[in-house]
């Protein structure tokens, strides 16, 4: 057997694990093909044979010199693969870290040491290099991709839990281009100059020329520090170009051009003041333009003196909003709202007045007036009211206005709202702009609706889409002084104001204005002598007015809690299961603002709806509408509230402390 192996082996052997002939066994196979030849075929066979042995020689040869050539380069290529794929774990720029169990450091490659000056890596824990990397290994999302900072890189991290591995991808240059990108984004923004047109109306030729000098001066610097392009488009409108970087910068500062044109306008005794419109987020500038005009017309809606920022597609952001509100309103607008309003009746087949949830004697008021209005043209009206659910004030009007059976049936609840309404109907919202808190928010589910917005609140970035007619003052003293304007500019027929509505919009003035004390001015008192002039019954609403003693007891003992915030705020708290009704804790904030060293007030209760409430007052210098509107609420400047749910009495204190303690809201 050994000897037939070793012959066996004269003809094969074996190169690279492959079994091939050798050059002895091509000789004896070629010797006897030679051989063969001759003896069968004589001369012309053994030329044959000679030629097929030649050919197949150099076939051969040539056959085993590619064979040989392909080896060497395989064996050459797998070489180089091999030592690739070794070195690629410890060279290739990727940063790689295995650890234990208790998140100890066991290896690292060599990448990751030579990018994080980091000394003892083998001593330390996850948590040592990066918190950030260590809570992620803890979470409960494996096998995901986050960009975390260690030191001064930003790495692309990737966790294998299965390998204890954690990969990390260097991608710090690509994170700067991304800044980079977002921080040079274009700006567009939208800058007005509240009441000029009518502040210059009065003025000599000589004093609006300075005024005008100095406006340009200063807003030109302002634009020039900033890497602004600001262009005058009228002569209380400016449009300027930025980078989002340079608005960021605006932001921190808080907008202070508005606060410095204010102070110097204010010492010329020329009440005027700047809104501004910013918007950015995409590469449109048709929507940036328009989304900008859309942040200035919110910041004029709100009041004006204030910078409205929004990146397109989110939540707004607000700046300044400080001051009072100035008026600006005149009795030409008031005429042209009230024929506007005409002109949408004529195209309707009734009218559904809803105010806010929980009314007060101002929801009342301007609804009866609305009413009222409808009427004179004809149109019929309903309004939307919860009789089973209103204060004592509330439960007395309505005592009063059920006495009158056409007033009574159209009186209706939610359910009877949603039942009657068409796609001709118009929705008219007083006393609010939200539709959230309407006391039916169901109503506009449809989204076709035709809607009016009366109110003299701050509009907020909740707003009803495509409202047919907007008349918000924020300046107003209530939504009832608005619509008292808007009556005395209808037709003059048999269905004049009656007495019981010009008694419920003159308590509606009453009640915001505590008394005439707060928020008023000449229109107000304007408004109030047409109300008395046909009918109003002042000694009826001091009957109206009155507290029932539960609820003065309830609103001494809210008063009781009192704590000092910043030694000039008074915060008070109900009892967590205790429900309190909102007008007993608004008229606890309010009696607040009568105590020594109050600038500002706030309440916090439970709601009988399981809802915590807020409710803030100030005499002006705080701006407690700011405040609200960080807690998810709004208002005025010295009168707001809001609603919050799912959380504790202190819970919510907690957030207001928090607010309060670092609001820029108070007047500088």
């Amino acid at each position: 057997m050994k000897k037939l192996k070793d012959n066996l082996q004269f003809f094969f052997k074996r190169v690279d694990g492959s079994t091939q002939l050798t050059a002895g066994a091509i000789v004896i196979i070629l010797l006897s093909l030679l051989i063969t030849g001759i003896i069968h075929g004589g001369i012309i066979g053994a030329v044959q044979t000679l030629l097929v042995v030649v050919i197949s020689i150099l076939f051969i040869h040539i056959f085993l010199l590619l064979g040989e050539k392909a080896g060497r380069y395989t064996n050459d290529l797998q070489y180089r693969i091999d030592r690739s794929v070794d070195n690629s774990f410890i060279e290739y720029p990727l940063a790689i870290l295995i650890y234990d169990e208790e998140q100890r450091i066991q290896w690292v490659n060599p990448y990751f040491i030579d990018n994080n000056e980091i000394s003892g890596i083998y001593t330390k824990n996850i948590s040592d290099i990066s918190k950030e990397l260590s809570e992620l290994i803890d979470s409960d999302e494996k096998d995901i991709s986050k960009t975390i900072s260690i030191n001064d890189k930003k790495y692309l991290v990737q966790i294998k839990e299965q390998f204890n591995a954690i990969y990390m991808f260097d991608v710090t240059h690509y994170v700067e281009m991304e800044q980079e990108y977002e921080e040079n984004r274009s700006v567009i923004g939208q800058i007005y100059l509240d009441n000029f047109v009518e502040i210059t109306q009065s003025m000599s030729d000589r004093d609006i020329s300075n005024l005008n000098n100095y406006l340009t001066n200063e807003l030109s610097n302002w634009a020039l520090e900033n890497q602004m392009y600001l262009k005058r488009i009228d002569d209380d409108h400016f449009i300027t170009f930025a980078y989002t970087s340079k608005l960021f910068e605006q932001e921190k500062e808080g907008f202070k051009i508005i606060d410095r044109i204010r102070e110097y306008t204010y010492h010329q005794n020329v009440p005027l003041t700047l809104s501004m419109g910013f918007a950015y987020g995409v590469d449109d500038l048709n929507t940036l333009n328009d989304e900008a005009q859309k942040n200035l017309n919110l910041s004029l809606g709100r009041g004006g003196d204030q910078v409205i920022v929004k990146e397109v597609g989110q939540k707004a952001r607000f700046y300044g909003g400080n001051t009072n509100p100035m008026e600006k309103r005149t009795r030409v607008r008031a005429r042209m709202i009230s024929e506007a309003l005409q002109e949408l009746l004529k195209d309707s087949d009734q009218v559904i007045v809803m105010g806010h949830s929980h009314p007060d004697m101002d929801v009342l008021g301007s609804s009866l007036g609305v009413r009222r209005i409808s009427l004179m043209n004809n149109t019929p009206c309903k309004i939307v009211i919860d009789q089973n659910d209103v204060h004592t004030d509330i439960a007395r009007m309505l005592d009063e206005t059920n006495k009158d059976p056409d007033l009574k049936n159209d009186l209706i609840n939610s359910a009877e709202s949603e039942g009657i309404i068409t796609n001709k109907t118009l929705i008219v919202m007083v006393d609010h702009s939200k539709q959230s808190i309407s006391i039916n928010p169901g109503i506009f589910k449809r989204g076709n609706e035709k809607v009016v917005v009366i109110d003299h609140h701050r509009r907020g970035e909740e707003f009803p889409e495509n409202p047919m007619l907007i008349y918000i003052e924020p300046y107003a003293s209530s939504t009832s002084e608005l619509v008292t304007e808007m009556l005395e500019y209808q037709p003059k027929n048999k269905k004049a104001i009656q007495k019981i509505e010009a008694t419920a919009m003159l308590a509606g003035i009453a009640v915001d204005t505590k008394s005439f004390s707060l928020r008023t001015g000449t229109r107000t008192f304007d408004a109030a002598s047409y109300l008395r002039s046909v009918g109003a019954d002042e000694a009826m609403i001091q009957n109206l007015l009155k507290e029932n003693i539960e609820s003065f007891i309830q609103r001494n003992h809210l008063i009781e809690s009192i704590v000092m915030v910043d030694n000039n705020m008074a915060v008070c708290v109900g009892e967590e299961d205790h429900a309190y009704d909102p007008v007993i804790v608004a008229q606890a904030a309010d009696t607040l603002l009568s105590l020594n060293n109050v600038e500002a007030s706030f309440v916090i209760s439970r709601r009988p709806d399981g809802r915590v409430g807020i409710s803030a007052r100030s005499l002006g210098n705080i701006n407690v509408q700011l405040i609200m509107e960080k807690l998810g609420g709004g208002g005025h400047l010295s009168d707001a509230a809001t609603q919050m749910d799912d959380i504790s009495v202190e819970e919510a204190r907690q957030k207001l402390i928090d607010v309060i303690t670092n609001s820029d809201s108070k007047d500088k």
